[in-house]
Formats: structure tokens, C-alpha cells, sequence
């Protein structure tokens, strides 16, 4: 299974083909990320994120939200003795 995760927008550029691009923040971890599905999204606006493209925007509460779910589903699953991430082919 493969999650969309919620990224804040920290700058907004275009690549050589004219696309929409820019780099989000991860909670520090920045990566440019394909914005093209998202064409009006601004700095400061908070996206999911899946395979490298911005596939929706959210609001901040709704970003929350969702970090909020993912940290309990990671702890959770640290006190069960397993991980949210497998290698490839798992």
C-alpha cells in the first residue's frame, strides 16, 4: 500500500518543459515535487504528496489532521514490532 503524505509548499519554480514544480517541506525534510496537478497552489499551501507529484491541497487543519494520523499509525505500529516501510518487493 502506498500513502499520500501531507508537505507544506516552500517555493514554486518551473522546469525546462514548463511545468509546475516546487520544493515541499516534510516536517525538515524537503524534495522538489511535480505541482502540475495542482496548478494553484501557493507558497505556504499544504499538498499530498504520492510518487513525487502534488495530487491535491489541503488546508492547514487538514494537514494536521492527517500528520497527526500518521504519527499515531507510526507508533502503533513501533509497539507492535513493525514497520510502516518495506523494502522493495516485500
Amino acid at each position: 500500500m502506498c500513502l499520500g503524505v501531507p508537505a507544506k509548499v516552500v517555493s514554486l519554480t518551473e522546469n525546462e518543459l514548463g511545468m509546475l514544480m516546487g520544493e515541499v517541506d516534510f516536517g525538515g525534510l524537503r524534495r522538489e515535487v511535480c505541482l502540475a496537478f495542482t496548478p494553484d497552489v501557493q507558497v505556504g499551501d499544504y499538498v499530498i504528496v504520492h510518487a513525487g507529484y502534488a495530487i491535491s491541497r489541503l488546508n492547514e487543519q487538514e494537514a494536521q489532521e492527517a500528520l497527526q494520523a500518521l504519527a499515531e499509525l507510526a507508533e502503533f505500529s513501533a509497539a507492535e514490532g513493525e514497520s510502516l516501510f518495506f523494502a522493495a518487493g516485500e
